[in-house]
Formats: structure tokens, sequence, C-alpha cells
């Protein structure tokens, strides 16, 4: 009857923990009883009982006794495996009364509710921040204690989350278990297959509260409020720079080791990410697939494309705070804003000048390496800069953009 009644007799005094039945009670009061009695050698962490421990240090061994009959998958706790056992059944016995939603199991039944309720239980000691379940937590302060407990065998390579280490283990694997039914595309990790099967249904299920804009998925809808709040939580140690992205932190930290792990083949040219190797590989292919509609020019990525329309349009969404210039590329607005902060980031290794954008950088350094790599089709005649080239081209073809007004007038 309890079951039904939420009645729960049973208290213990220590913690205030209350149960509908003595024998969960009893159970209960044994965890305070073994409470970090066992320690582990390994790493000094504390834990309750020595099947606790034992099971504590299969994290280090990577010891998974625990394996699937049916993929093989194996796991190093037993309750791991059975709920993974229920993936291959896809029973999900437990709905949410509030939005319908079926899950596994009852732990992930209430982690659930939470959302609706809006209860966030455990608070970060750090900044306050809450979250709707422990292991949240668990995984945010490690955000403020750089703790990374999950290494790669293969490279070396840290995470602060096990899951974390699951997926990044798969590149290594190429493993990709997760299969679109719709596509047959396949993806390392269930929650990209969840946010690509909504590509195929249309569903839209995060909303900004501010402007109404909807996302496929959670980690989207988080991104984009950033740029109502301007929230920049990934900040560079070396310069102090903050960026609302971790993938632009990680391209910034680039700039100061000058990393370039993407070689094109063809030319030998180093990149620092592979979507600027693939970009500058067009050049040499000469595929330009984007065209623009107004004037009938092509362009290799759709990001240029999106830039060279603003010229017809007259569009520069990109304005600044301190002046009111506005540009048409983000790009252009940062460089312009370092006009009045005084901010020159890249600096030549040879002589010590500093310069605000990277591509004046460059053109500085071809004084120090006598590189000219934009040459003349009509002379030979060779040039540091692009723009240099192209001033010179017009003592050939000759024309002569710029007019003076008072000279028209006469």
């Amino acid at each position: 009857m309890r079951v039904h009644t939420g009645e729960k007799p049973c208290e213990f005094k220590e913690c205030g923990k209350s149960s509908h039945i003595s024998s969960s009670l009893t159970q209960h009061v044994s965890i305070h009883a073994a409470e970090k009695r066992c320690e582990c050698e390994e790493c000094g962490r504390a834990v309750t009982g020595c099947s606790g421990l034992s099971q504590h240090v299969r994290t280090h061994a990577g010891e998974k006794p625990y394996e699937c009959k049916d993929c093989g998958k194996a796991y190093s706790r037993f309750y791991l495996l059975s709920e993974h056992l229920k993936t291959h059944m896809r029973e999900k016995p437990f709905a949410c009364v509030v939005c319908g939603k079926y899950f596994r199991n009852s732990s992930c039944l209430n982690n659930h509710l939470r959302i609706h309720t809006g209860i966030k239980p455990y608070t970060c000691s750090y900044c306050g921040k809450a979250f709707t379940v422990r292991c949240g937590l668990t995984r945010h302060v490690r955000t403020h204690t750089g703790e990374k407990p999950y290494m790669c065998k293969d490279c070396g390579k840290a995470f602060c989350t096990s899951s974390g280490l699951t997926e990044h283990v798969r590149t290594h694997t190429g493993e990709k278990p997760y299969e679109c039914k719709d596509c047959g595309k396949s993806f390392t990790v269930s929650s990209s297959l969840t946010e690509h099967v909504r590509i195929h249904t249309g569903e839209k299920p995060y909303e900004c509260k501010q402007c109404g804009k909807a996302f496929t998925g959670r980690s989207g809808l988080t991104k984009h409020e950033r740029t109502h709040t301007g929230e920049k939580p990934y900040e560079c140690k070396d310069c102090g720079k903050a960026y609302n992205r971790v993938y632009l932190l990680n391209e910034h930290v680039k700039t100061h080791t000058e990393e370039k792990p993407f070689i094109c083949l063809i030319c030998g040219k180093s990149f620092r990410n592979s979507s600027c190797l693939n970009k500058h590989i067009q050049i040499h292919t000469g595929i330009k697939p984007y065209e623009c509609r107004d004037c009938g020019k092509t362009f290799t990525v759709s990001s240029s494309l999106t830039e060279h329309v603003r010229t017809h349009t007259g569009e520069k969404p990109y304005e600044c705070k301190t002046c009111g210039k506005a540009f048409t590329t983000s790009s252009h607005l940062i460089v312009h804003v370092r006009t009045h902060t005084g901010e020159k980031p890249y600096i030549c290794k040879e002589c010590g000048k500093a310069f605000a954008s990277s591509s004046h950088l460059i053109e500085h350094r071809r004084t120090h390496t006598g590189e000219k790599p934009y040459i003349c089709h009509e002379c030979g005649k060779a040039f540091r800069a692009s723009s240099h080239l192209r001033k010179h081209g017009r003592i050939h073809t000759g024309q002569k953009p710029y007019k003076c007004k008072d000279w028209e007038s006469i």
C-alpha cells in the first residue's frame, strides 16, 4: 500500500533518508557504516566498501568483465551491461506523465522530470551554477579543476568524462555504431544521430526565449544564446582572449604555437585546420560550385559567396560599437576594432614588429624571406602582395578606376 500512498515510516536520523520498507533503510545504513573505508592506491580516492573499490579499480586497469552476448560490447559494471541490453530489446517501460516520453529505468525518468519541474539540486561550489543531475555537476567541476582522469591508450589524449574518451577512441577505430534508418548515415555518438534524425523530421525542440529561433540540438541553442548574452567562456591562457565557442579558441591557440598540421599534398602549403585545407585544395582543382545570381561570379566556398552578395545588396551587418562603422564580414570588424584598442596580436619572430591582422603579418614576413608569390601573366614581374599585383595589372589594361570629382565638374 505504501507504494501507492507514498508513506515512508522508516527514517534514518543521521541523514534524514526515509523508506517505505525497513530492509531498504537497513541497506542504506550500511552505506554510512562503510562510508569511505576503502582508498584507491592508484589515485587516493575513497569509496564505499570493498566492492565499490573493486569497481573503481577497473577504471584504471581498463578491465571490462561484463560482455554483451549480442554485440560483444563490454562494461566495467554489471548494471551498465543491464542498461545496454535494453538498447537491443528497445525496452523503455518508464513513462513521463507530463510529456509521455519513455525511459529505460526510473533514475533516467526522475532526472528527466526535473526538466519539467525546473529543480536543479546540484550546485557548483566554485561558480554557483546548478544542475539537474549529479553527473552534470561532476563534469562541470572538472572545468574548474582541470581534472581529466580518462586517458586514451593510443595517443595519450585525456578527457574529463568517460563518454568523451569512448567517443574519441572511435576516431582511432573508425567505429560508427549509430546509423540513420532514413539515409544510412552513421555516427560515433547516439546524440549526433538523434540530432541528425531531426533533419528528416523537421523537429526543432530547442527554442531561444530571447528571439524565438529554434534548433535541433541543445548545444546549438546554447551556442546561439551566447550571441545574446555576450558570454565567452573559452579563454586563452596565453593572452586572455575569450571566445564563445571552443573551436574558435582552439584555432586561436594555434596562432601562438603556429602549429599547422594539415598539409596540401599538391603544393606542400600547411594549414591550421582541415576546413582551410579543403578550401585551398579547390584552388588546385579549379572547382567553384557557388555562383552569384546577380553577376555570375563563382566561388570555392559558400561563405565567400555570402560575403560577395553583400557587395550587391549593400548589407553591412557587423557594426563597430565604438564608432558605428559597419562591415560586410565579422573578420573585417575584428580587425577594425583593433584600431580602437591598439591590439596587435600577430608578431614577427624575425624583427618583433606587430600587426593587427594575420594577413599583414604574412605579407611582412615576405620582406625577410624575399618570397613573391603573385606573378603578372603579362610580363612575369612578381610581387609580395596580391594588392600590389592588382595595381601593377592596370599598367597593362590601362584601367584608371579613381577619378577626380573636381576635374569632372570642369
